[in-house]
């Protein structure tokens, strides 16, 4: 059974009554306890361990060379300082994710700087407590199946995790867009439990990652950078024995806007946004999609306003942002929802069905009762099992 150490550092043993308004309720302990059950979800043995003191951290990280297989640090204040730390991190050379509670790229400006970053393998930020779950579960997923992470383009977030069976090819390929109300605290790790399962079910899987609200993201840019990645498989078809006559593009709130806009790409006028597409997807699949910006605009507390904040102000706004817009894509469509989803309310993809099927599309809508907004990226959850199923029958 593998095993995953868990560091916190300074100020982190007054949890629960230093600054509750910024780092929450939750106490050391009962933190500590569940991590503990997490990992034990994800197959991990765990050892945990807090120090104020930066010597005890790094003695504690060479320790974890021959007593782990993977590390999660909140490094506290020594993010922004300790080259030591960094230092450490790498000399171990294991899997580490640096995880924080509050969103510390909107605080004061230090705290936006990790000196630790560069050595770790991944950033989790701004999601309070439930950041370490996202963080066992990522390691969970990179330690069973090791992703090839690629630059489909110039920018540090135009990369994506490709995942290939080891069956010979060609092989299907899900494009993977993660959700998060477009927002920068949302990577594409939320996605991995997918991925490892499409790609055991004899999927090869493109995890994409792309830039969002407030880092350099926001309507075009963002689904730009969709198009961008999901062209890029032309790229890697021969290496990695991709069948592209067999993509389906598969999105989860946000990201389900996303997928559901990259399939509507070949239907647009040329010269439009993102059109003239090199990929093709044969099905789009939309998981909870916010797939009307108009109905969506009190959904994820301004998320719509603040993607759209920056584009050009124009008559065609919606017509080129909204997926609902574009109807007929010309291809099926799958949506997936829940009936007791409070993050995006199902109606969206019920009026979106309605609306693609008057188009002529061949729509599936599955709606599931008493089904909240995250089961449907829970790879465990009859949800995904429901997607999974509807998939294979489209592609």
């Amino acid at each position: 059974m593998p095993r995953l150490l868990v560091i916190n550092g300074p100020n982190l043993n007054l949890l629960g009554t230093r600054q509750p308004e910024v780092y929450g309720t939750t106490t050391l302990a009962e933190l500590e306890d569940l991590c503990t059950t997490w990992a034990a979800t994800a197959g991990f043995e765990i050892d945990t361990f807090q120090s104020n003191h930066e010597g005890a951290l790094i003695d504690r990280l060479h320790a974890a060379r021959t007593t782990a297989d993977a590390v999660i640090i909140n490094a506290g204040a020594y993010t922004h300082t300790s080259y030591a730390l960094h230092d450490a991190i790498l000399a171990i050379e294991l899997p580490t994710v640096e995880v924080h509670i509050s969103n510390v790229a909107e605080r004061e400006p230090w705290r936006a700087l990790s000196v630790i970053g560069p050595a770790c393998e991944r950033q989790i930020y701004g999601r309070g407590v439930e950041g370490y779950r996202w963080a066992v579960e990522h390691l969970a997923a990179l330690l069973s199946s090791p992703p090839r992470t690629v630059h489909y383009g110039p920018l540090d977030d135009h990369v994506a995790d490709l995942r290939v069976p080891d069956e010979p090819g060609p092989h299907r390929v899900a494009v993977l867009v993660h959700g998060g109300f477009w927002r920068h605290y949302w990577t594409r790790e939320i996605m991995d439990g997918l991925a490892v399962d499409l790609t055991a079910h004899g999927w090869a899987t493109w995890n994409i990652e792309y830039r969002r609200v407030g880092a350099g993201g926001g309507w075009p840019l963002t689904a730009l950078d969709v198009a961008l990645a999901v062209d890029h498989l032309a790229d890697l078809a021969g290496d990695a024995d991709l069948d592209l006559d067999r993509v389906a593009v598969i999105g989860h709130s946000a990201g389900g806007h996303l997928a559901l806009w990259d399939a509507a790409r070949a239907t647009q006028p040329s010269g439009t946004v993102g059109s003239d597409p090199l990929i093709h997807p044969r099905v789009a699949v939309g998981l909870a999609a916010i797939s009307d910006l108009h109905a969506a605009a009190d959904v994820g507390d301004g998320a719509v306003g603040a993607f759209l904040a920056d584009a050009p102000s124009h008559a065609d706004l919606y017509r080129s942002a909204s997926p609902i817009e574009a109807v007929p894509f010309g291809i099926p469509t799958v949506l997936v929802h829940g009936d007791a989803d409070e993050a995006v309310p199902v109606d969206l993809s019920r009026s979106f069905a309605e609306a693609a099927r008057h188009g002529g599309d061949s729509v599936e809508l599955i709606e599931l009762a008493g089904v909240g907004h995250m089961e449907l990226i829970d790879p465990t959850h009859p949800a995904w099992i429901a997607t999974r199923e509807a998939l294979d029958r489209a592609c």
